[in-house]
């Protein structure tokens, strides 16, 4: 049998860290960073006699997200203790939720690559609090703890087994990432582990209705790391299967530089975790009025900006979903559009140019060092004439390695466009001159032969030729012959 004969079932618990100012059970800072041990206290550390207060923001950011994901919020839920021991767990227990979760069968749409959607259901949305960080000393054989991640604040996203690809599982977690962004419950920095996810990979024959055993790799903060792994692990499993051996519930560690997947230990069940209810906190009661508050509190999401950029800026479909698969991506068009009021050209360059430029230093949209106000600046300067697109293109990589202002940029490298009558025509002239048989093509109707000669004097000027200017020209001159 080959892969084909194989479908592979995808499950995602997606860890987003809560944009609180403080702890889930103290008021320490969440901020990210600093000192080791420096953002804790009794309570996070586990002091014997500290007791936790429930920070009503989680449970509000929770109900936002819940809200989001179309989920149905408990009016009654509860706190329990998950039990597991690990050297930066101070309590030996972490703080979840288990029977008795916040947001419970919610949904999202995912747009396939064959332009389909898809819906993937939601299970659950639970509070929890997050672990402690080993700092693992290459010099020596100990690891250190450090304790100032400890108590911030978890939601867990949950998805049902509706994932059949590494490529679903990636538009659902971009899916995922963007509401939470959009509702500003977590600012989702990948790099710095606040949006992470536990993978759940299986695979059954295809027709089959019953699920293979499942491994799961943890605390993957890579989208290209994450649809690696599952392309990885699915063929492994596969290739066990067909080779007569046994899938065991294991949980994995990827590795990105050999590609491959280790097993850590054997997968922990429920009852491996001896849930029990929090004592020390009481149950979360939750009233319609507060519920609704909220629901109308939420800002636009990415569907409805999206339908609105169709209907008032024009935008294709396709740049739409794109610029609104991100929060930061959006805004940054609204400000750039705000200011050179050219709402296409804005798209255009994010879609294009700046996409490709993201791509090819392999970084994310956030990380784009200049403001949208320098995107608009560069656009306006096109539609002015000050320089043309070709050297526009050079302009806006060095925006990405200096960070300077496109004027500054320009300035600096004399890339002013030449939209003087004289100079062009002596351009003109001298191509024309240089390529009499170019001219004869064009006369006998090849089109080609313009775009060569225009291609000569850009070539001529280092693209500070206006182009309109030397298509007139040209075609002036030309009739003339």
């Amino acid at each position: 049998m080959s892969r084909e004969d194989y479908e592979v079932v995808i499950g995602l618990e997606v860890h987003a860290e809560l944009s609180t100012k403080t702890k889930i059970f103290c008021s320490c800072p969440t901020e990210f960073g600093g000192e080791p041990n420096t953002h804790c206290c009794p309570v996070c550390m586990a002091m014997p006699g500290a007791l936790p207060v429930l920070n009503e923001k989680v449970v509000e950011y929770a109900v936002r997200a819940g809200l989001a994901t179309n989920c149905s919020i408990a009016s009654k839920s509860k706190n329990d203790r998950k039990n597991y021991y690990y050297p930066d767990l101070p309590k030996s227990y972490q703080i979840s939720q288990a029977d008795m979760p916040l947001c419970m069968d919610g949904h999202i749409e995912i747009k396939l690559e064959n332009g389909e959607e898809k819906i993937i259901g939601i299970e659950r949305i639970h509070i929890e609090e997050d672990a402690g960080k080993l700092n693992h000393n290459e010099f020596s054989s100990g690891s250190l703890v450090d304790l100032n991640r400890a108590g911030v604040p978890l939601i867990e996203t949950v998805s049902k087994p509706d994932l059949r690809s590494a490529k679903e599982a990636e538009l659902y977690l971009r899916k995922i990432k963007s509401i939470f962004e959009y509702i500003e419950v977590s600012d989702c920095k990948m790099q710095e582990g606040s949006f992470r996810a536990d993978v759940n990979v299986s695979v059954m024959k295809k027709g089959s209705s019953k699920f293979g055993t499942r491994t799961e790799m943890k605390n993957m903060n890579s989208f290209r790391a994450i649809t690696r792994a599952i392309e990885y692990e699915a063929n492994r499993q596969i290739e066990v299967l067909e080779q007569g051996g046994v899938i065991h519930q294991t949980t994995l560690r990827w590795d990105e530089l050999q590609g491959r997947t280790y097993s850590m230990r054997d997968k922990e069940n429920a009852q491996d975790y001896r849930y029990f209810p929090e004592p020390d906190l009481g149950q979360i009661c939750l009233s319609e009025e507060y519920i609704e508050n909220i629901r109308k509190s939420l800002p636009e999401l990415p569907e409805s900006r999206k339908a609105r950029y169709m209907n008032d800026f024009k935008l294709s479909e396709k740049d739409s979903n794109m610029i609104t698969s991100s929060k930061f991506l959006s805004d940054f068009f609204e400000k750039a559009e705000k200011t050179c009021k050219n709402a296409k050209a804005v798209a255009n360059w994010i879609s294009s140019d700046i996409a490709k430029i993201v791509n090819e230093k392999e970084i994310e949209f956030e990380q784009i060092s200049f403001s949208p106000e320098s995107l608009a600046e560069l656009i306006s300067l096109i539609d002015k004439g000050t320089i043309s697109s070709s050297i526009a293109k050079k302009v806006l990589e060095e925006m990405f390695e200096t960070n300077e202002s496109p004027k500054t940029i320009i300035e600096k490298n004399g890339w002013v466009q030449i939209s003087d009558e004289g100079a062009i025509k002596e351009v003109v002239l001298k191509i024309l001159e240089n390529n009499p048989q170019s001219v004869a093509d064009f006369k006998a109707g090849k089109e080609r032969a313009m775009k060569f000669l225009l291609g000569q004097a850009m070539k001529e000027t280092k693209g500070k030729a206006n182009p309109q200017m030397l298509n007139k020209m040209f075609a002036e001159e030309i009739g003339k012959m």
